[in-house]
């Protein structure tokens, strides 16, 4: 069976084919792609998946090694052998995590290789690392609200032309939620998304770091730009720097 999950991306968003027969995996991974702003199809098996790659190739695929079909690890040898999917970017999903097989994988052609269980940011930071190397003009290096500036590449963040120093998490957090301004995320939603599916750690977490994130943006009194909502969690208040 083959999807293609419904979202708001814009209609000249990078495309995305997830190929996984995990299908909780492929939901976590659709939700956290789309919330992107990236169009995500999937497919379950690597002999359907091989028609779409051939029929109409996707700017980027995340690959599972054991597929029900065709293995992804064959596909990824045949993309690699045609000349219109040669320099397809391909990130390899496996639970073989021994030296051996991570260099059969890139020795077939993959760009990445992730071993399960992963961090759900660390593979969204590496999807826009392999697409901003291939189509750099279509990943947003720098993202703008109001009077603040978060640069994706040299993960600086400035308020009014002032540097604003953040921890690494305060960083996936300001990223996370500026990028979808008007959504607000349940504690539950932002710990898969910033800290990651595999991380066990208490909901309250959030609520710290989002302390931190605050206190760090605001000076005497500029407007907070993260909204909080009451029983339900945060997001970057849409409204932050309109008139």
């Amino acid at each position: 069976m083959t999807t293609q999950m419904a979202g708001r991306s814009p209609a000249n968003a990078p495309r995305i084919l997830i190929v996984e027969d995990e299908n909780p995996l492929v939901l976590l991974l659709t939700y956290n792609l789309e919330a992107e702003g990236f169009i995500v199809e999937s497919s379950e098996r690597g002999d359907d998946a091989e028609l779409r790659l051939l029929e109409n190739p996707p700017d980027l695929v995340i690959l599972d090694w054991m597929l029900p079909g065709i293995p992804g690890i064959e596909i990824c040898r045949r993309l690699r052998a045609r000349e219109a999917t040669r320099t397809l970017p391909v990130i390899m999903l496996t639970a073989r995590g021994e030296e051996g097989e991570r260099i059969r994988g890139l020795s077939v052609g993959a760009d990445d290789y992730v071993v399960k269980p992963f961090s759900v940011p660390e593979l969204m930071a590496r999807v826009r690392a392999l697409l901003r190397r291939v189509s750099p003009e279509r990943i947003a290096g720098k993202l703008h609200a109001g009077d603040i500036e978060l640069d994706r590449n040299t993960h600086r963040v400035q308020r009014a032309g002032r540097n604003i120093h953040l921890g690494p998490t305060e960083f996936r957090l300001l990223d996370y939620m500026i990028e979808k301004p008007g959504r607000i995320f349940t504690r539950s939603q932002l710990l898969d998304a910033v800290w990651g599916m595999a991380v066990d750690i208490d909901e309250r977490t959030v609520d710290v770091h989002v302390g931190r994130l605050r206190k760090a943006l605001s000076r005497g009194r500029e407007p907070d730009p993260i909204r909080t909502v009451r029983g339900a969690g945060y997001g970057f208040d849409e409204m932050f720097g309109r008139n």
